[in-house]
């Protein structure tokens, strides 16, 4: 920004920065060159005062009225946003699988590796392709990586590193499979990420062949904007949220509650079909040995234990399908809910950050008052958080409605395939005893 005749220069419009142009909004601390101008200083409605603190005229030294509505600073985005139209598939230039699980057994431990293979004709990479070895607590790594480094991005979830002991064997093939769905779902949304796919650490994940030589370089301490927003926020109670970040924490608060409750009952609804599995299984073999001791109903019983077998291959499928592809997305969501909110409360803090500053300046008397640019550069990282945020949350539901429509369709499939090979055992059963049982 600028700086000229006592004010600030014209800021630019942002293509993310809500429905009115940046350009048509005052800077908080411009100096105000006529009536007109200083009539346009008017609150936003998205970011409104308590009545004991909005009753005060806040206004710097030398009478200049301060605008305490959300910032809207000239920062440029473009370098973020500009890559928002190039998600669909023609486009892509990174492409990431995982695949091929590998269990190690060591003297100390025993882990499993999957293979992260890259295609990519982007020019920072050296090479046209990779193939890579990680396990899980690389994957960690670099979603922390990408925390610390990108703090105004919602960084997709890992799946949950620890399992119920005695629940499930986190060596057994579905675990495995399981969790190699969700680490390759994971990797592919952040290639996907028109800014989280040109990260630094990113690319060390993919291309370095031994990773623990980045990782002895140590943990970085805390960026400067999280220093900066510990310090100056610490004991500072936000004003009030803006309206459309509010509602998108009511939003995921609705959210969680109600996929937490559909996993309880799933979860309930697959332990009750395995105990009917159980039962099932034992009933079966009871009208084998039944027909052993009648011959003139041997093959109509064979054909009720037969349906009954085919009846218990449809029940399983139908619960690995949703133990496997069902509750995996819902926990999924559960955990990405969580890391938006987890977003939402570091925006509030640079908001929080930006207030405090912005009081500040305004009740400290100078005779010559200067532009503080600490507090440009606070509003330029709340106005980031902003755009960053409204971008990913768009990104974030569309990914949503696609991963649910296909959820939900899926299993309306295989529960019509399941109910569609009952009946279809059922009736050859019935057939084969009309068919044979003496009149």
């Amino acid at each position: 920004m600028s700086a000229g005749g006592g004010g600030l220069g014209t800021p630019r419009a942002l293509p993310s920065s809500g429905p009115r142009a940046l350009r048509d909004m005052p800077h908080p601390l411009a100096a105000s060159s006529s009536e007109e101008a200083a009539s346009e200083l008017t609150p936003s409605p998205d970011l409104l005062l308590p009545r004991s603190f909005a009753d005060k005229d806040l206004s710097l030294p030398n009478g200049t009225p301060v605008d305490t509505s959300s910032p809207a600073s000239s920062s440029s985005l473009l370098n973020r946003l500009q890559l928002d139209d190039d998600l669909d598939g023609e486009t892509r230039d990174l492409f990431v699988t995982v695949d091929d699980p590998k269990k190690h057994i060591c003297t100390m431990e025993t882990y499993i590796t999957y293979r992260v293979t890259t295609k990519t004709t982007r020019a920072e990479f050296d090479l046209p392709e990779y193939s890579v070895r990680r396990r899980y607590q690389d994957f960690d790594w670099l979603r922390n990586k990408l925390e610390e480094s990108q703090p105004t991005h919602l960084i997709p979830p890992l799946p949950e590193k620890f399992v119920m002991k005695g629940v499930v064997d986190r060596f057994s093939e579905e675990f495995v499979e399981t969790r190699r769905k969700a680490l390759d779902k994971f990797l592919k949304r952040i290639a996907d990420h028109p800014v989280l796919s040109f990260n630094e650490h990113f690319n060390v994940f993919l291309t370095a062949k031994d990773l623990n030589a980045y990782k002895k370089q140590g943990m970085a301490l805390l960026s400067k904007m999280g220093e900066s927003v510990k310090y100056v926020t610490g004991g500072y109670k936000l004003r009030s949220r803006p309206l459309e970040f509010a509602a998108i924490g009511d939003y995921l608060d609705t959210f969680v509650l109600k996929l937490g409750t559909i996993d309880r009952i799933a979860q309930r609804i697959i332990k009750e079909e395995l105990e009917y599995l159980v039962e099932l299984r034992e009933y079966g073999p009871v009208y084998s040995t039944w027909g052993g001791l009648e011959v003139e109903l041997a093959e109509p019983l064979e054909g009720v234990s037969a349906c009954i077998g085919n009846c218990c291959t449809a029940l399983e499928e139908l619960s690995d399908d949703m133990t496997e592809d069902f509750l995996p997305v819902l926990r999924e969501y559960i955990l990405y809910s969580e890391s938006m909110k987890n977003v939402l409360k570091k925006r509030d803090q640079v908001q929080a950050e930006y207030e405090a500053k912005l009081e500040a300046v305004a009740l400290k008397k100078e005779d010559r008052p200067k532009v503080p640019a600490e507090v440009e550069k606070c509003q330029d990282r709340v106005e980031c958080f902003n755009a960053d945020l409204k971008a990913d949350m768009e990104r974030w539901q569309n990914n949503k409605r696609q991963d649910f429509r296909q959820l939900l369709m899926g299993m309306a499939d295989k529960n019509i395939q399941y109910y569609e090979k009952r009946i279809g055992a059922l009736t050859i059963s019935m057939v084969l005893y009309f068919i044979h049982c003496p009149s």
